[in-house]
């Protein structure tokens, strides 16, 4: 069947009974589209010039749908339901995307936009962007920025190459850049990942691309470190500069450690989990037995 065989228009009388809905913000306007194009013309006649396009960032408003979901230039903005008619303020440029409702910020994403991208914007009636959201960054302060690591451990920097770990590799993580150190840590969690020290110069800072104020510094997973670690011919690990004596049933094997601050909890083949006190404050150095890398 084709589609024109399967449905019907619906009855007048029950197209009636369909009201047309409108968001609160919105009102009917008494002025036709003439009555505002003359409105538009100055006192002697002549139509108001518009103003073109700077080149840098740009303004638009967005009425949130019933779905909640909103869409710029290919992608999507989640406000949710309970946001449905509301007016969103769009302040795009081409490193960030920030969402005001009743000029408040809401949202910060990183930007997909392009210079083509944002001039398209500008046609289809966004104006010419204000000062940005974001508080300038004074002189001094840290900074955030978003970065991937890529295969071996590094990203770039200004024009450096950073070592983060070689166990970041493929993942986006956050950089916290203060005048002596680079923190990575995670996007989500804000779980501190490594520490670096850093090379770039205030000027390479304030240079860098889709850099913004820092918020809260990142603190250390209070989760427990896996590790791994292989006994010796008497059964034997070592982990923290701590030995640990498994027994020399155990020589040989390949056994999965969980650190924590006080306790050293082992799981062995034989499905047991043997927990030893922790004697020393040393930071986990490797998590493999066969291949140090670096720990969290």
């Amino acid at each position: 069947m084709t589609p024109a065989e399967r449905f019907t228009p619906i009855p007048e009388e029950k197209r009636e009974l369909l009201e047309l809905w409108l968001p609160p913000v919105l009102a009917p306007t008494a002025k036709t589209a003439e009555e505002e194009e003359e409105a538009a013309k100055s006192g002697d006649g002549a139509v108001a010039v518009p103003v073109p396009w700077a080149g840098g960032p740009v303004e638009l408003d967005r009425i949130v749908p019933p779905s909640g979901n909103m869409q710029l230039a290919g992608k999507q903005f989640w406000l949710g339901p309970n946001r449905s008619g509301q007016v969103v303020r769009f302040w795009a440029s081409v490193d960030m995307i920030h969402l005001l409702i009743g000029g408040a910020k809401v949202k910060t994403v990183r930007s997909h936009l392009t210079v083509n991208d944002l001039a398209k914007l500008f046609s289809e009636g966004a104006v010419n962007a204000g000062l940005s959201p974001m508080p300038p960054v004074e002189d001094g302060a840290a900074v955030e920025v978003d970065r991937s690591i890529g295969s071996g451990g590094i990203t770039s920097l200004g024009g450096k190459v950073i070592l983060a770990a070689e166990i970041l590799a493929g993942r986006r993580v956050g950089i916290r850049i203060e005048p002596r150190t680079l923190m990575f840590f995670d996007l989500e969690t804000r779980a501190l990942l490594r520490t670096r020290p850093n090379p770039l110069t205030p000027d390479q800072v304030a240079r860098l691309r889709g850099n913004r104020p820092a918020g809260p510094p990142p603190r250390p997973s209070v989760e427990p470190i896996r590790v791994q670690r292989r006994a010796s011919k008497d059964g034997i690990i070592c982990v923290c500069k701590q030995k640990v004596a498994l027994g020399r049933i155990h020589r040989y094997e390949t056994v999965t450690v969980y650190v924590s601050d006080t306790t050293l909890a082992i799981e062995l083949d034989d499905q047991e989990t043997r927990v030893v006190r922790r004697t020393t404050t040393m930071p986990v150095i490797n998590i493999k037995s066969t291949r140090p890398r670096s720990a969290p």
